[in-house]
């Protein structure tokens, strides 16, 4: 029976505005790239009557049952798009949890692309966008991972010409809760991505450019205050910002010797935090 390997790459937020709230959820606009950090996802056929996912490695304590990927699925199996077919998902957890870099969430992506690709499942674009948007508000940024404008309407365009940064992603001993971090926004900023373009990349413009949800996150944890105060201290940073709600806080660099440079010094201060030295893909 024929297994397979993919990669599940991390998403990272080079600028994020929250621009309104619409009922429950947030209107936000980002620009997202993706890392080379990546988990590894085995799958195959399985003649069992279940499904069985398994996670490992680092990050894989306290995933409950009910997942990305047991999300996506049970709306698979309920959709009867899998023919009856039955998955044995084991996961290589690279992609620290509650870290600002979609994880899970890329996860189900991952595997929904496979799921197209290999031709074992047909959507259209609207169905595409609804079953992502049932197992995350992320998950649609991961169809076909490259850089990629989220519109504050929900929109989102993809370019396929590769921005290069190598980056120094760095995360504390702790996450930020997504909910909490959003509960306490109470200002918006005007939309600024519309009409995209692929020029919102260039490291000039997102030198400039900011991730709301910050302000709060270093409120409440003065630890991530510090690490981007040190961050931006180093030489040849060309800027810092949060991904996402956090609790990772990324260093852009035009160099991989800068990048070096700094994941020493960085691991000198902080020597308990993880961090990693990656490049955007």
């Amino acid at each position: 029976m024929n297994s397979f390997k993919l990669k599940s790459y991390a998403k990272i937020n080079l600028a994020l505005n929250v621009t309104g709230k619409k009922s429950k959820l947030h209107n936000i606009e980002s620009l997202i790239s993706f890392i080379n950090l990546h988990d590894s996802i085995m799958l195959r056929e399985s003649k069992t009557k279940q499904h069985k996912i398994i996670f490992f490695g680092k990050f894989s304590k306290n995933i409950s049952k009910i997942n990305t990927i047991s999300k996506l699925l049970k709306i698979l199996d309920d959709k009867k798009l899998l023919n009856n077919k039955k998955f044995e998902i084991r996961v290589i957890k690279n992609i620290p949890q509650k870290a600002g870099m979609g994880g899970g969430s890329m996860n189900a992506a991952s595997l929904l692309n496979f799921f197209i690709e290999k031709k074992m499942i047909k959507l259209k674009k609207n169905e595409l966008k609804k079953i992502s948007n049932e197992v995350g508000s992320d998950v649609i940024l991961g169809i076909n991972p490259s850089s990629t404008i989220l519109l504050s309407n929900g929109d989102i365009k993809k370019y396929k010409n590769k921005i290069k940064f190598h980056i120094l992603v760095t995360k504390p001993n702790f996450g930020c809760s997504t909910k909490y971090i959003y509960s306490k926004v109470n200002s918006f900023s005007k939309p600024q991505f519309n009409p995209p373009k692929q020029k919102l990349f260039d490291a000039k413009y997102l030198k400039c450019l900011d991730n709301d949800l910050e302000k709060v996150a270093l409120n409440k944890y003065p630890e991530l205050k510090k690490i981007k105060s040190y961050l931006s201290g180093l030489s040849n940073a060309l800027f810092v910002r949060m991904s996402g709600s956090g609790s990772s806080i990324v260093a852009y660099f035009h160099s991989k010797k800068a990048c070096k440079k700094a994941f020493s010094q960085y691991k000198r201060k902080f020597n308990s935090h993880w961090c990693i030295e990656s490049k955007t893909i």
